[in-house]
């Protein structure tokens, strides 16, 4: 018999707050839609009492009375998943935008959901189980080709148990919706299934064992790939005040990074750089592949003008479709500018539910919420022997540039890697304006192994790196105050040392066609160079002979950064160069 579901009505309303007297039974997180004359508004269950259920609307509640009629759903908020997520452009809710502007006109219309994946659309099925066969979830009943990539048509992952085979379609071409197998389980009860699954947003979707990364993530971003290096399957976040280039990286992170699948959410952001991203990226070409960036690309569009209760599914929705494409092998980095907004759509709805505050009004719970959402990330490896990796990267917006405020400091607690951006770096133009003095990464020693075989000792090579900027960043402290005069020549050696690392090797010029995108290939043979710049001891009569023949080297190693990698002007650059640093020496 048929579970009978719930039905309700308002009594009270705060905002996106309702309060739903209701009758039958109902559970946390389960969904339902407010009746508003025609329109129907989506809604998710956040805390039952008794026989009054408190709900956050994920749409503009003007309207809304007492005795409004609510329906409750029977399921929790789910994400819909099969072929065609890629290249597709979603809400917070997964209404595909394209489909809806059809619809509705670009000035979208509350009420408005709309099936996720193309139900017309016919994909070639190419069965891989056969009849008689004993799957469990995740196991594949076949496979069609998304762009690329093989999509696996698999047992649900909502199944658990075993389930025998009866019936799988034949190789052609069928929608979605189509029967492409059906099975009995233990007990004998029969099941059919199609090309698509739902799985609720807030729960993990994870099936194998759950391994330590080991494999960089190069992203041609030479700050990132050396210094501050991310593991496929790890974490990192990037905080920054408003200006610093946030947007910048992760857009560069989403273009660059060697990975199979991007997940963008724009979790808040304002629409004029989700739509940058609209316009550019079926435009642009993977360095990887050669394909339009939009092949490899899932975008989560809920920007700061759409309902702030919608904020905290986007960013649930970008997971779950990320921990899919992870079920499949593939790589996936999953990015979402910005959790700030996140965290401020919690706080919203927490002083409605009149929670106990936390600092600065956030609720107490913000850290273990955070924590939960980086803890999707890892790598995971499947029956077979197959790895998949899930990636997430955060940006964080904290006001006036306070990295002391909760939401930072809550990402900081468990990301693996911390990008920190800096006004003044923005301000005088260094690109990528990543502060290489706060930022740090616990995966460095991983990717010196994986390394081993460009450069023995690469982590110990880069921590002497980092120590160089440090120590010229003492000095030019201290040159503010005394001036250069005031300090010894062996100190401004360093201090130069320090500023060639960082004007020629961290940073890049996004605008140049060689400067922009740095292959890890080059990226080790400049390091190495600047490693012998570093080692070498030089040997001045003056201040300004030290200043002048640095900012020769200065000149020879950006010039040498625009040429084509082992083009021949860039051997005979090279080899130039090595020359003058010999020279150096040798004085």
């Amino acid at each position: 018999m048929a579970h009978e579901l719930a039905t309700g009505f308002v009594v009270s309303a705060f905002g996106n707050l309702l309060h739903v007297r209701f009758e039958g039974a109902i559970r946390q997180g389960e969904v339902a839609y407010v009746h508003l004359g025609e329109e129907k508004l989506l809604a998710e269950v956040i805390e039952i009492a008794g026989g009054e259920a408190k709900m956050q609307v994920f749409e503009d509640t003007r309207g809304i009375k007492a005795e409004t009629r609510v329906h409750f759903m029977g399921h929790l908020l789910e994400a819909e998943l099969g072929p065609g997520l890629l290249t597709s452009i979603f809400d917070g809710l997964q209404n595909p935008l394209e489909t809806v502007a059809e619809q509705v006109g670009v000035y979208l219309t509350r009420g408005v959901y709309l099936p996720p994946l193309n139900r017309e659309k016919l994909w070639e099925f190419i069965p891989i189980a056969k009849p008689g066969d004993l799957l469990s979830r995740g196991d594949a009943i076949g496979y069609v080709m998304e762009g690329r990539f093989q999509h696996l048509i698999t047992v649900p992952f909502s199944f658990f148990g075993k389930v025998r085979m009866t019936f799988v379609a034949s190789r052609g071409d069928y929608s979605i919706t189509t029967e492409v197998g059906k099975g009995e389980d233990e007990k004998g009860k029969s099941f059919s299934f199609t090309m698509i699954q739902r799985w609720p947003v807030k729960n993990a979707l994870i099936e194998g064992m759950k391994i330590s990364p080991t494999r960089m993530m190069k992203t041609g971003l030479r700050t990132l790939d050396t210094q501050f290096p991310v593991l496929k399957g790890g974490t990192f976040c990037s905080p920054g005040p408003f200006g610093a280039g946030k947007t910048v990286i992760q857009h560069h992170l989403s273009k660059y990074s060697e990975v199979d699948i991007v997940v963008i959410v724009a979790c808040g952001e304002r629409a004029g750089e989700v739509v940058e991203v609209l316009r550019t990226f079926p435009e642009l070409i993977d360095e990887q592949t050669k394909a339009p960036l939009m092949k490899r690309t899932v975008i989560i569009g809920n920007t700061s003008s759409m309902p702030v209760a919608a904020r905290e599914a986007s960013v649930y929705m970008g997971a779950t479709i990320a921990e899919y494409y992870r079920q499949m092998g593939l790589d996936v980095l999953l990015l979402a500018d910005s959790t700030s907004r996140w965290a401020q759509a919690m706080r919203e709805m927490s002083g409605r539910l009149e929670e106990i505050p936390g600092e600065e009004a956030f609720p107490a719970y913000l850290a273990s919420r955070i924590s939960a959402f980086y803890e999707r990330a890892g790598a995971i490896e499947l029956r077979g022997g197959k790895v998949g990796s899930l990636t997430i990267g955060g940006s964080v917006s904290p006001a006036g540039g306070n990295f002391e405020e909760p939401v930072t400091q809550a990402s900081l607690a468990i990301v693996g890697a911390f990008h920190g951006l800096s006004r003044a770096r923005s301000d005088a133009r260094r690109y990528p304006a990543i502060e290489p003095l706060i930022s740090w990464t616990k995966y460095l020693e991983i990717v010196g192994k994986e390394l081993a075989s460009y450069a023995e000792g690469w982590a110990e090579k880069v921590r002497k790196a980092a120590f160089i900027l440090r120590r010229g960043d003492e000095i030019g402290k201290r040159m503010e105050v005394v001036g250069e005069e005031g300090i010894s020549l062996e100190d401004l050696i360093l201090f130069l040392k320090a500023d060639l690392y960082d004007f020629c090797y961290l940073q890049q010029n996004a605008f140049d066609l060689e400067d922009h995108y740095t292959p890890l290939e080059r990226q080790v043979e400049m390091f190495l160079l600047m490693q012998r710049i570093f080692d070498t001891a030089f040997q001045f009569s003056t201040h300004d002979a030290a200043r002048t023949y640095f900012l020769g080297l200065q000149n020879a190693l950006r010039n040498i950064n625009f040429l084509s990698f082992r083009s021949h002007p860039y051997k005979e650059a090279v080899e130039k160069l090595q020359g003058r640093i010999a020279e150096g020496g040798s004085r």
